[in-house]
């Protein structure tokens, strides 16, 4: 169930949230007669899309900054030899000694954490028993409720010194994300963000998986919109101030065929194939983005 939806105050002088450049009294004020409130309630009305304010956004900044803590401590950490589960306890310590909740645990029965996904695991890998080897690769996505709020983000680290088909993926997720992140601003669409991300991994021979989406963030864990990483040119939502999502793009050295494992969870590349991801979630501001979890890599 959705909470109430909020208000967001627009200046006659600001820029119009439909992304058209001209001063909000020079563009939609006056169009059908839309107003500030209305902006909100259409997109909560058409797309169940709950536009965050000030106070919102300052909220998951807040969880979003434990949430790259959090990474940065497990990154520090990680070796050969470690057994994932460790990583599971290390995230949920750190997640209740800063105040907050690690939000995986028990979501719809997951029994963990975090999700840990390593080498050929695209995502949802639950820790285990699992040592971690020399040259493997594994994502840790980390979501942490604070205050009622949520904020989500995910790195792919090496472990030891990786091999040219680790690194490859690596970089090649990496700079699929920022080139999905550089094309968030008012009036651009969700599908540019999903048409960045697949013309630049298929150009590298990659491919991106589809089954599994970015997602609106902050009041819930997961809420509308979904965000694939695929997609076409102006197509989609239009992006507006107050909106919050993550971009997390799954992308595998093989092809984008997948298969579930027997635990219901554990999402794996059917061909064997290395798999990466990287996440972040963010915020459509007046002018473009800003990452609300801001890992620097």
């Amino acid at each position: 169930m959705y909470q109430k939806s909020k208000k967001i105050k627009i200046g006659r002088n600001d820029p119009c949230p439909c992304g058209s450049g001209l001063k909000y009294k020079k563009c939609c004020m006056n169009k059908d007669g839309n107003s500030a409130e209305t902006l909100q309630e259409k997109y909560f009305r058409d797309y169940n899309i709950r536009l965050k304010n000030p106070k919102d956004i300052e909220k998951i900044r807040n969880a979003g900054a434990l949430v790259v803590d959090t990474l940065n401590m497990v990154a520090d950490k990680l070796h050969p030899g470690m057994k994932t589960d460790e990583i599971n306890t290390l995230v949920h310590e750190y997640t209740i000694a800063n105040n907050a909740v690690p939000a995986p645990l028990h979501y719809h029965g997951f029994p963990k954490s975090v999700c840990v996904s390593v080498n050929e695991v695209i995502c949802h890998g639950i820790p285990d028993e699992l040592v971690l080897q020399e040259g493997d690769i594994v994502n840790v996505d980390i979501t942490s409720i604070l205050e009622g709020y949520y904020a989500d983000a995910s790195r792919t680290f090496f472990v030891g010194t990786p091999g040219p088909e680790a690194v490859k993926i690596v970089n090649v997720a990496l700079e699929s994300i920022k080139r999905g992140i550089k094309t968030v601003c008012p009036g651009n669409t969700i599908g540019d963000i999903g048409w960045a991300i697949q013309s630049y991994a298929e150009a590298q021979g990659c491919s991106v998986v589809r089954e599994f989406v970015g997602h609106g963030v902050g009041f819930d864990f997961h809420e509308p919109p979904q965000v694939p990483h695929y997609g076409r040119k102006g197509k989609g939502v239009k992006l507006v101030p107050g909106m919050v999502f993550t971009i997390e793009p799954m992308v595998n050295l093989g092809k984008k065929d997948l298969r579930i494992l027997s635990d219901g969870w554990t999402v794996v590349t059917r061909d064997k194939s290395l798999s990466a991801q990287f996440e972040q979630t963010i915020l459509v501001t007046d002018d473009g983005y800003e990452s609300l979890t801001p890992w620097v890599h």
